[in-house]
């Protein structure tokens, strides 16, 4: 009789098609055996516990200087040791460049940083700032190739915006060499305007940004870029969708066959814009870009989810302390202008959602393991080996407990941001023992891993990243006289 490394016997293993009473063997840091009475040499006892796939999450700003040159409050050892408390052991942050700099050289640099720091598995998005014939032609083709499948661009943010002929540069070189083109997508011109219109009125307080983001600034970006995504048939993944209009509009496109990804965030889904109604500057610590919204777009969100017009909830992890190096960088009267946007989510992401999709009922443990981890895993080509508790798959597990009670503290974090934008609510469900690749992470409220022994997740073209063959007319030598466009 088989005897593997490990094994963790008695739980109730989920997977996107159900829940089942296994065991599961690990061997050399992958699944070896799904099944009943497995022998190891080490045993977990899951006994009334739920045995999940380790969170992958897809949107974490880690260790990476702002668009505005803000350096966030965390390194890759504090994000992905929060990751791991929280059930998470694949993150993929940010490449980021800024004017100026070569790709390739903001690869190296970040690779460095990780090596040295992270704790889980990590990924990149090549964030794009500065589209010049050396990114287009050399540097994005060679880095998707070598397995940086998603690039990440803004339509918003002056110091890192593209404007709409960049975009579609950006989308072309995707297409050719197979990667995902993800988007925060909300228009440029209307932001400005109101912002400087409500700051010249005397309106500054934390509470007026979300004012100053209308509504309609997402939906025409979306709008925009749905269509740039149909004129060159290149998929696209809308991030951190606020509003129930935007959803509307990623349900409309994916009728017609545009291939278009969307995600939300637990901000969008629990927090509203009278969050950031608070005393003085408080309210600061709820800001972040686009804003949150209202209980109707939450319900809106939801509905998404359930409907799969959206198919991922990431934290968009965006970190910055409420003091001078952070939220208070511009010193200690700014405007909401001056404020740094963003709030630290790596660690609440995944209790958060288990507790309103599967302790309160609003939906499945199948549909929780989707949403976390196995849908980003397929789209941003990290399946089958990451998202799922499969045979060959990495032995990436989180053991739940479902009947634990947590309230959410300020100083409850393992980050290095100092507050919670959740404090105060009672949760139900919570991982207790996080193993990645097989390598104990988390148990009994400690950490076991050592900064650096992440590792890099390289990805080949998933089929996510893939056009869909339905070519626009301007693109079709049968329709546009013959030219050769693609």
């Amino acid at each position: 009789m088989a005897e593997y490394d490990l094994v963790i016997q008695g739980g109730r293993v989920a997977t996107t098609e159900g829940v089942s009473m296994m065991d599961v063997a690990l061997q050399g840091g992958v699944i070896a055996a799904l099944g009943r009475d497995l022998h190891g040499s080490r045993i977990i006892d899951a006994t009334g516990k739920f045995v999940l796939p380790g969170g992958v999450d897809a949107h974490c700003h880690i260790e990476q200087l702002s668009g505005g040159g803000l350096m966030n409050a965390d390194t890759f050892a504090t994000a992905t040791r929060s990751a791991a408390f929280g059930g998470t052991t694949t993150v993929i942050s940010f490449a980021a460049q800024h004017r100026g700099d070569r790709l390739h050289e903001v690869v190296e640099n970040y690779s460095r940083l990780a090596e040295a720091g992270a704790m889980t598995d990590y990924a990149f998005h090549l964030w794009i700032s500065d589209p010049t014939s050396e990114t287009l032609e050399q540097d994005l083709p060679r880095l998707i190739e070598t397995g940086h499948r998603s690039i990440k661009i803004f339509m918003t943010y002056d110091r890192v915006r593209l404007l709409d002929e960049q975009i579609l540069d950006v989308m072309m070189v995707a297409r050719e060499h197979g990667a995902l083109v993800c988007a925060h997508a909300e228009n440029h011109g209307m932001i400005k305007w109101m912002a400087d219109r409500l700051v010249s009125r005397g309106y500054v307080e934390p509470k007026f940004h979300g004012v100053s983001h209308p509504r309609v600034c997402e939906i025409e970006a979306f709008e925009r870029l749905i269509r740039f995504s149909q004129l060159l048939d290149q998929p696209i993944m809308l991030f951190h969708v606020s509003t129930a209009e935007g959803a509307s509009v990623i349900r409309r496109a994916r009728g017609e066959g545009i291939k278009v990804f969307a995600e939300t965030c637990p901000q969008y889904l629990f927090l509203t814009a009278h969050d950031l109604d608070r005393q003085g500057l408080e309210g600061a610590k709820w800001m972040c870009s686009p804003p949150p919204r209202t209980t109707s777009d939450q319900e809106a969100l939801w509905r998404g989810l359930d409907l799969g017009d959206l198919q991922v909830v990431s934290s968009d992890h965006a970190p910055y302390r409420f003091d001078g190096s952070g939220k208070l960088a511009a010193g200690s009267n700014p405007d909401f202008k001056q404020i740094a946007n963003g709030l630290p989510g790596l660690e609440t992401r995944l209790p958060l959602l288990f507790d309103a999709m599967v302790s309160q009922g609003r939906s499945s443990l199948e549909k929780f393991v989707e949403l976390t981890a196995t849908a980003p895993a397929r789209i941003y080509g990290l399946h089958p080996r990451k998202g799922a508790i499969a045979v060959g798959a990495d032995a990436d597990i989180a053991i739940w407990d479902p009947d634990r009670e947590v309230t959410l503290a300020d100083d409850g974090l393992h980050d290095n941001v100092g507050y919670n934008p959740f404090a105060g609510r009672k949760l139900k469900g919570w991982p207790e023992t996080v193993l990645r690749r097989g390598e104990t992470l988390v148990s009994d409220g400690r950490l076991h891993a050592s900064p650096g022994s992440g590792r890099l997740q390289l990805r080949e073209c998933s089929a996510s990243m893939r056009p869909t063959g339905k070519l626009s007319p301007e693109f079709d030598p049968a329709t546009n006289f013959g030219a050769q466009l693609l």
